[in-house]
């Protein structure tokens, strides 16, 4: 059976950390399908197609990751494009607490197991709530943004 994983987030913006997440999880699915949710109720810094576009910038040379949209849940999304993981990050215990009641949810309801990769150790200050609001100062934050790898 194909392991196919969604990485679901609103990603506004995709940080240096997400980024750590997918590539240290690739070794372990077949496809991931990066999953940007968007909800009409919140208001992004960044439209979906260029998030797209930024995301899809970074993974050009990796045919197992793919971008999409989606306005569902992320467990119907999930279903929808056959994944039968869900791949999450862990910046703190607030986190895992969170997590775990979802995964748990999802996992009675739909099967779809959850795994979750601790961030790596430098990248745990970095949200991108916390990106955006350095952005609506001006600030720069290109050193919290990733780059588009060369082969």
């Amino acid at each position: 059976m194909e392991r196919i994983a969604i990485f679901p987030g609103s990603f506004d913006p995709f940080t240096i950390g997400h980024d750590s997440v997918v590539r240290r999880a690739l070794p372990l699915f077949d496809k991931i399908i990066i999953g940007i949710g968007v909800n009409a109720e919140k208001r992004p810094l960044f439209p979906v197609e260029k998030r797209i576009e930024f995301i899809h910038s970074l993974y050009k040379d990796e045919p197992r990751i793919q971008v999409l949209s989606y306005d569902t849940l992320t467990i119907a999304f999930a279903k929808k494009v056959k994944a039968n993981f869900i791949l999450r990050g862990l910046r703190s215990v607030r986190d895992f607490e969170y997590e775990r009641d979802i995964a748990d949810l999802n996992k009675q309801s739909t099967g779809i197991e959850t795994i979750l990769l601790f961030t790596e150790h430098q990248y745990g200050c970095i949200s991108s709530s916390a990106i955006r609001e350095l952005i609506s100062y001006g600030e720069d934050v290109t050193q919290y943004l990733p780059k588009p790898q060369t082969k």
